[in-house]
């Protein structure tokens, strides 16, 4: 029997090859996603925030502008965005970390939730600025600002096992910290974990190491280090007033598992370093930098290097104080002191002090005002005595009997007399000799001739009468004056 052979359809030949160019189409897209999703991991990763505290005026924000690159001085209010360009040199990567800067006033921490999220806590570092130009508010502030950020992640209500799983993150941080090599490091690169690599042995925590733990890495940094000199000058601060803040403040890092950097931005010290440390715990770049603990103004302690023993070193330099005394008491506020110094006085407008003068000039009363405007070296009446001689009345000219006045009643009453008794005499001496005023001399002479027998000085009454008589004289010979000649009938 002949062998029967299979019948082919037109069509299954075509159907075959679309088959193949589908497979090879779905090995292309498959090939072209496996490409991306491997760039995408290798990238530096986005969304990472950095949070910030601190006291107004710690320095915060300019410390934040200064890792930026800029030199603004602007600070914001409420809650203040930066950003940080963070530069992967080996992958040619860019990204851009943000930096959220809480007010120092405890009103606006309810802006955090705008900052962190219970999905965003994971991917962030929290930073605690202290200000050593005022260590005497270290620990207060660094305790506040801790309980505000404790508080904040407990309302998130994260899930328990999420919560004890970034915990235990840190906790293995921790242990794991080991002293960096001594290779150059060329660049920020990224670690990498060798394979098969054995997992390194790790000591447990300490009795007091990340009793507090926030899940997320956490950096205390203490700005303007270079006010210790000032400190030291001013203040009488004493080395062993900065050994017992630093281990004071090394003991509540333990308690968080942080790291400790003591910068300036003044001096540019510790900056770089600072830039450094942050992206190695934000973006695991590779870190070579070494624990500093020599100099007093430029401290430097990563987390997981410290221990109580290390801290007890510095207690070997104590001697007015012990480890376990409270911070407030041996770091105290100093006293304010006054700066006494001298009132500046300006001048007043030259038209206002006119205008003052003007009105004091007019409330004096009008006697002093004309007064004011005789000559001050001569009276009206000839006299070479100055008008301001106390006892001696000013005398206008005129009739003598105008220039009769009431007696001083401070002065008493011979003294008063005599005086009244010597001007009249002056007055009469004068008129001596003048047209119109025959007799003078013999009335003078009769007063000083009856003051002479009596052996008295001549009193009012004496010079009263003589007055009189004087006016009499004179009416006398006005009416004689007055009486027509007679007529040729007369005569």
């Amino acid at each position: 029997m002949a062998p029967v052979l299979e019948k082919r359809l037109p069509g299954a030949a075509g159907a075959n090859d679309n088959n193949n160019e589908d497979e090879e189409g779905q090995n292309l897209w498959s090939s072209i996603l496996s490409e991306v999703s491997t760039r995408s991991s290798s990238k530096l990763p986005s969304g990472k925030n950095i949070l910030v505290f601190g006291e107004d005026g710690s320095g915060k924000t300019t410390l934040m502008a200064k890792l930026q690159g800029s030199d603004h001085n602007k600070r914001g209010r409420g809650l203040e965005y930066l950003y940080l360009n963070v530069h992967d040199e080996d992958r040619d990567d860019l990204t851009r970390c943000n930096v959220w800067i809480l007010d120092g006033d405890l009103y606006h921490k309810g802006l955090l939730k705008f900052a962190v999220s219970a999905q965003s806590l994971r991917d962030c570092l929290a930073v605690f600025v202290a200000d050593m130009s005022r260590p005497w508010t270290i620990m207060e502030s660094l305790q506040k600002w801790a309980s505000v950020l404790r508080d904040h992640v407990d309302k998130l209500k994260i899930p328990p096992e999420d919560m004890r799983g970034m915990e235990q993150m840190m906790v293995k941080a921790f242990q794991e910290y080991a002293e960096p090599e001594d290779a150059t490091p060329s660049s920020p690169q990224r670690r990498a974990a060798a394979a098969g690599e054995d997992e390194a042995v790790v000591l447990p925590l300490g009795e007091n190491t990340l009793t507090h733990n926030l899940g997320i890495p956490v950096l205390i940094v203490c700005t303007k280090c270079d006010a210790i000199t000032v400190l030291e000058k001013e203040h009488d601060y004493r080395e062993e007033h900065f050994d017992f803040i630093q281990s004071h403040i090394r003991r509540f890092s333990l308690q968080y598992g942080a790291g400790l950097i003591y910068t300036s931005v003044k001096e540019e010290k510790n900056l770089d370093l600072l830039y450094k440390y942050i992206t190695h715990k934000m973006y695991d770049f590779q870190f070579t930098a070494p624990a500093l603990v020599v100099e007093k103004d430029a401290v430097f302690i990563p987390s997981g290097w410290d221990n109580e023993k290390k801290i007890s070193i510095l207690h070997e330099n104590f001697t007015t104080v012990r480890p376990e005394d409270p911070f407030e008491e041996f770091v105290t506020k100093p006293p304010v002191r006054k700066l006494v110094h001298d009132k500046e006085i300006n001048a007043e407008d030259e038209q206002v002090f006119l205008m003052k003068q003007q009105s004091l000039l007019a409330k004096q009363p009008a006697a002093l005002t004309r007064g004011s405007t005789e000559s001050p070296g001569r009276t009206a009446s000839g006299s070479p005595r100055p008008a301001g001689r106390a006892g001696q009345p000013s005398v206008t000219g005129g009739s003598p009997i105008t220039a009769v006045k009431k007696p001083d009643p401070n002065l008493k009453g011979a003294a008063n007399e005599g005086v009244l008794a010597n001007f009249f005499n002056s007055l009469l001496s004068k008129k001596t000799g003048s047209p119109g005023s025959p007799g003078s001399g013999a009335v003078g002479a009769g007063v000083q001739g009856s003051a002479k027998k009596t052996g008295q000085k001549p009193g009012l009454t004496d010079v009263q009468a003589e007055l009189d008589r004087m006016t009499r004289k004179q009416d006398s010979v006005v009416s004689t004056n007055n009486i027509p000649p007679p007529t040729e009938n007369e005569a």
